[in-house]
């Protein structure tokens, strides 16, 4: 698994028809790399998310074949309150 954090959203107008419905955030790993990830959770910008790569992301649909190389499978909980800013 990956952690990242979703740094903006990803709008197509046209996507290929075995793309469930679900958003393409974009995501930045811990290591300052980017990807596109799959979110079928609702999660929004500034969120810190983990995410799964590869066939283990494409064999979540079920039923179907769905072209998702990237996957969101968890939203982290963080407590912000404990957090301050100098």
């Amino acid at each position: 698994m990956i952690q990242g954090r979703v740094i903006g959203k990803i709008w197509s107008s046209r996507r290929v028809s075995s793309l469930p419905a679900g958003a393409l955030l974009e995501v930045e790993t811990e290591s300052g790399a980017r990807l596109i990830a799959f979110d079928p959770l609702g999660c929004n910008t500034g969120e810190a998310v983990l995410i799964t790569q590869g066939s283990v992301a494409a064999a979540f649909f079920t039923g179907k074949t769905a072209p998702v190389d990237a996957l969101i499978i968890g939203s982290i909980d963080e407590d912000n309150t404990s957090k301050s800013k100098a």
